[in-house]
């Protein structure tokens, strides 16, 4: 069923309270190092300001463990916000409260009101503890966006208990419908030939999206540290590389399902190696089947193994990525990866990035309008493709039509 968007609705005049996702990352002084997630919020925004409506923002930023942390307030992002829109951005002192329904309550058409991050109250993520909090919220607006398509995958008092006070007036946010646009295609049916490539340190993390894939993918790479546990499983010395050693038997049965299935799956065949995570490191390029020497620790997938997984990228249709194949953060390691977004970045066929590291190098590199789709949501993108609902789309008003 089409969820209702925010073009559907009537907001002249009325007060429309968004959930953006304003979890950005942030300098050690404090301020923003890369404001995608504020741009992306932009059209839903100005969309509802030109119709004559007012905007309330919501969001959480970091990890605040349900306390008030002047660390992770929101005011950076306020004023981030207020520069891109060229417009006063209202910053309020908390999310609920007097103070806060009062600053809405005075809010007029064209007015930005940005609460303060939701995660101060430990019931934004568990609203069981206490319901009333997603009340509270939701008393503030007189509809409902959702446009934070990065959290979607949390059952939490903004992102889904907030629905049930809006019948017919909770509606996706235009990031949101484009997530559901891109992705919603890959989980049901995505242009074939469709290959992912999958990488970041744990499989344990990914294990539901590895598993959903191969009922979805003609073909899988597997690069970034979680190869190493695969290595492991197929007796491959890896000296001091990460490994999962309780997820070797998955491992293990997934390359067994992916033969069961017909699916080629690509592995790393050769890679950079070092003597610690440090620019400045050693290093050595060896063949997978050396192993890992004593001491050492795989950083990278190497060049043999790139120009081959290049050259089998250009037969694909559409292609989902998401992770890093090496420790990007550290230049040094940072090639394999490089090469990867370059390659994809040229290619005609579909292009989705699915979220955190991946997306940072795109960016970084300047390539990100040159893919089909860079979602915002590392977790929600792989969860969206795993089971094809989340709870932040579910609780969405249904479209009329």
């Amino acid at each position: 069923m089409e969820k209702l968007n925010v073009s559907n609705l009537e907001v002249a005049g009325k007060k429309v309270l968004v959930r953006v996702d304003f979890n950005v990352p942030m300098h050690a002084d404090g301020t923003i190092s890369d404001d995608t997630r504020i741009r992306e919020s932009l059209p839903t925004i100005q969309h509802i300001l030109n119709a004559g409506g007012s905007v309330i923002l919501m969001s959480h930023l970091g990890r605040p463990k349900g306390k008030k942390d002047p660390q992770f307030s929101l005011a950076p992002c306020a004023k981030a916000l207020s520069h891109l829109l060229n417009k006063p951005v209202i910053m309020a002192p908390d999310c609920v409260g007097k103070e806060v329904e009062a600053l809405a309550r005075e809010l007029q058409p064209g007015q930005v009101l940005l609460l303060e991050n939701l995660r101060f109250y430990p019931e934004e993520e568990k609203p069981e503890i206490n319901p009333a909090f997603a009340e509270q919220l939701a008393h503030l607006g007189d509809l409902y966006v959702n446009d934070a398509f990065g959290t979607a995958h949390r059952a939490h008092s903004s992102t889904a208990a907030i629905a049930r006070y809006f019948p017919q007036r909770a509606a996706a946010g235009m990031l949101m419908q484009k997530e559901i646009a891109f992705l919603g295609k890959l989980a049901s049916h995505p242009k074939r030939p469709f290959y992912a490539l999958i990488g970041g340190s744990k499989i344990s993390t990914k294990i539901g999206v590895l598993h959903a894939l191969l009922d979805k993918v003609d073909v899988l790479f597997i690069g970034g540290a979680m190869a190493y546990t695969f290595f492991k499983a197929q007796g491959i010395e890896i000296g001091s590389s990460l490994c999962e050693p309780d997820q070797i038997e998955t491992a293990k049965s997934l390359l067994e399902l992916a033969l069961k299935k017909n699916i080629t799956v690509y592995l790393p065949t050769d890679h950079l190696i070092a003597s610690s995570f440090s620019q400045d490191s050693p290093t050595k390029i060896l063949s997978i089947n050396e192993g890992v020497p004593t001491g050492w620790q795989g950083v990278d997938i190497g060049p043999k193994t790139l120009s081959t997984w290049e050259n089998s990228l250009k037969n694909a249709a559409t292609i989902f990525w998401n992770g890093p194949v090496g420790v990007f953060e550290i230049p040094a390691f940072a090639k394999g990866t490089e090469g990867i977004a370059q390659t994809l970045a040229h290619l005609s066929a579909i292009t989705i990035v699915g979220g955190g590291d991946s997306v940072a190098a795109v960016n970084q590199l300047g390539l990100a309008s040159q893919f089909s789709h860079i979602s915002t949501g590392g977790g929600a993108s792989l969860e969206y493709l795993e089971q094809g609902h989340l709870p932040g789309i579910d609780v969405l008003s249904n479209s009329a039509s």
